[in-house]
């Protein structure tokens, strides 16, 4: 073969090759065929958020209930038509694995349960969403990786805002060179908790208090819009322990990231303040969003040209809701890799890790 027949042959491939994906989809849509989930958890979140949102999608559908309670499984269940041998407990789920409906099981349970279901998914033959933060612990972490691996199945964590335009374009200026190279990350996140008998500020349950649940954000939103991984960590944390909801977890941590690049994120984690936001600068300018990870209403500020004015992302097709449940279905009709796998959520966990012990020790800890 001689060179240019070698360049044609490679051209032919890729061209192939990227094609090859978009193909699959458009022919699962002639087909009309859409993966089928089944919801693990029926929360609010997984209830009024999410499942409404399946309407919006063009490669899923909800087909499958897992519930502890009863009277929610029949009333899901009736108002998404879904037949009652799809209706699971908690301790009959293993029977989907005889569910020729159910393609993927999104998992939305409280954090501690994260691993045993997606377990037990993944042995069952079922690809896997599961909610952030992944786990409680690295090592858990770890268990679902490699049982999604050993069973064939993809692992996927529901980071949203990787699918929202808002913080689409952001990543895109960051990344992009807009801003110069980025210098420093500001990421605030907090709701006010007040109530001490929520699951979240159970530690058996949750496994941390706001960091695992509003402070994942934050630290997320630094490495996506750096993409790069943090080397170092500073923390403190401020917790009131005669306030009855934080006896078992912290409320407040505020922490900071140290990139490779030099970059740097100054981050706040709070259960005592309502906060929704970051910036991130560089030499050139700099972006904003606040509400920057809301389920809706995100507002975007930057400043490329020396003014400052609000700016209108790219628009995209979906909400960031649909968005996030096709992905994972367009990745298993095509055999891509989703953009966040388990690994990325194993990512959050080793620093979450890292940032407690900073806090406990009040040292820096290297990565």
């Amino acid at each position: 073969m001689n060179k240019r027949t070698f360049l044609q042959a490679g051209l032919a491939v890729g061209a192939m090759a990227a094609t090859a994906p978009a193909a699959a989809l458009a022919q699962a849509k002639a087909e009309g065929r859409k993966l089928g989930y089944a919801m693990l958890g029926l929360g609010y979140y997984a209830t009024q958020i999410i499942m409404p949102r399946f309407s919006e999608c063009e490669h899923s559908k909800l087909t499958a209930l897992v519930s502890g309670t009863p009277d929610k499984l029949a009333k899901y269940g009736a108002q998404y038509g879904i037949p009652e041998k799809s209706r699971y407990s908690y301790e009959s789920f293993d029977r989907i694995i005889d569910d020729p409906t159910v393609d993927i099981v999104y998992v939305v349970t409280p954090n501690s349960l994260h691993r045993t279901f997606a377990e037990r998914a993944a042995k069952a033959g079922k690809h896997v969403m599961c909610e952030k933060p992944m786990a409680t612990s690295v090592a858990d972490g770890e268990a679902m990786i490699a049982a999604c691996k050993a069973a064939g199945r993809k692992l996927m964590i529901g980071y949203r805002s990787r699918f929202e335009p808002h913080n689409l374009d952001a990543i895109a200026l960051a990344r992009g060179g807009a801003l110069g190279p980025v210098a420093t990350i500001v990421a605030d996140h907090g709701w006010t908790a007040s109530d001490p008998n929520m699951w979240r500020v159970k530690k058996a349950l949750s496994g941390g208090g706001s960091l695992m649940d509003i402070g994942i954000y934050s630290l997320n939103a630094a490495r996506y819009l750096t993409g790069e991984e943090p080397i170092a960590v500073n923390a403190m944390e401020s917790t009131d322990r005669s306030n009855p909801v934080f006896a078992e977890v912290e409320d407040t941590i505020n922490f900071q990231l140290l990139f490779p690049s030099g970059a740097t994120a100054n981050c706040v984690s709070t259960y005592s303040a309502n906060c929704n936001r970051y910036r991130v600068s560089g030499p050139k300018g700099w972006v904003e969003i606040d509400p920057a990870t809301s389920y809706g209403g995100q507002t975007m500020r930057a400043n490329l040209d020396g003014q400052a004015k609000p700016r209108t992302p790219p628009a995209v097709r979906k909400s960031q809701f649909a968005g996030q449940l096709d992905h994972l279905s367009e990745c298993i009709l095509t055999g891509r890799d989703p953009i966040v796998p388990g690994e990325e959520g194993l990512k959050d966990l080793r620093i979450i890790e890292a940032i407690y012990q900073a806090a406990r020790e009040g040292r820096t800890v290297k990565l």
